[in-house]
Parts: structure tokens; C-alpha cells; sequence
């Protein structure tokens, strides 16, 4: 048995495989821009339109995707000019990962800024997206933005996001006062 584990030490790759992975040997900052971007699972919850109760400053999640966002792959369909195209996008950084509480709570980028581990089912951790599909966290059946009139985006709601935004970071967009809402 000796034998086998020396064996093992010697094959390439092998001290990869024991090493713990980058995500939780650096911060943010010290992060590749290869690295920073794995982080992101594909699961398409921060593109989608994200409304405000005026009163409480509950934010809401909607079924409707930003207009640039292209629903079968779960990614923005112009990811190096959207916050040009898309004037409210917030550029993600590891600069700002903590305080965007409209984040999912899913996100890698705030669990990882609030020294939390990834989820059990994160393609970093199991290889693939299958299991982040399986676990229902994706966005399904979302509707263009150009396709949905902004007075009807209260009727899209599909579930409250669980942490309201704290004051000071970037507008939600399709605020909106209550009346009316669900």
C-alpha cells in the first residue's frame, strides 16, 4: 500500500488535487479576471428585472430578462458593452460584491464577499451546470423586456428577493409605486 500512495505523489497533477481551490485561498481583489468570472454559476437571477415596493424597500424578482439578456444560455448577449447599452446594468466588482444586497443569496460573488462557501450544487464544486439546474435556482421562462409593457411588469413577479437593498446602491429598475401590486 506504501507503494501506491508513492506512486500517486509522482503522477503530475496530483498536488493540484490537493491543494484547496482558489476561491477559498483569495479575496476577491486578489482574484484573475479568468478566476473572477468562473465565479459566475450562469444561473441568469441578477439580468432579470428586479422591482421595488416603494414603502417597505422590498425588492421583488420578476420573470422578465433585461433586454439583452438571452434566456436559453442565461447570459448577456453583449456582456462587454452592456453597461453602454443598458444604463442601470451595475458592474459587478470586487469592489462592490458585499454591499449589492439585491443579489441572490445563491450569488458566489456575495457569499464569497461575506466569507461564505459556495453552494453544494455550483458548477465550480460539481463540474457542471446540471446540478445548479437540478436545484432550481436558474431562471426558467423568462420573457423579453421589450415584450412586456412597464405597467404590467408587477404582474411578473415570481418571488421576493430576501434581503432589501440597503440605501445608496443603484436603483432597481421598474420601480414603482405599490398600488396595484400583488
Amino acid at each position: 500500500m506504501f507503494s501506491i500512495r508513492r506512486s500517486l505523489r509522482r503522477k503530475p497533477g496530483y498536488a493540484r488535487l490537493m491543494e484547496k481551490p482558489f476561491w477559498e485561498t483569495k479575496s476577491l481583489t486578489e482574484m484573475t479576471t479568468a478566476e473572477w468570472e468562473s465565479l459566475c454559476d450562469g444561473c441568469g437571477r441578477c439580468c432579470v428585472v428586479l422591482l421595488e415596493d416603494d414603502v417597505t424597500g422590498r425588492l421583488y424578482e420578476t420573470d422578465v430578462g433585461c433586454k439583452l439578456f438571452d434566456a436559453r444560455h442565461r447570459r448577456c448577449t453583449d456582456y462587454e458593452n452592456r453597461s453602454a447599452r443598458v444604463p442601470d446594468c451595475v458592474r459587478l466588482s470586487p469592489d462592490n460584491a458585499a454591499s449589492l444586497n439585491w443579489l441572490p443569496e445563491t450569488c458566489a460573488y456575495r457569499r464569497l464577499a461575506h466569507d461564505e462557501g459556495l453552494p453544494d450544487w455550483h458548477p465550480l464544486l460539481t463540474g457542471s451546470k446540471r446540478a445548479m439546474l437540478d436545484a432550481g435556482v436558474a431562471v426558467r421562462g423568462v420573457y423579453r423586456e421589450q415584450d412586456v409593457h412597464p405597467d404590467d411588469l408587477w404582474d411578473h413577479v415570481t418571488a421576493p428577493r430576501a434581503k432589501a437593498r440597503q440605501k445608496g446602491i443603484a436603483k432597481a429598475r421598474g420601480k414603482k409605486k405599490r398600488e396595484g401590486a400583488k
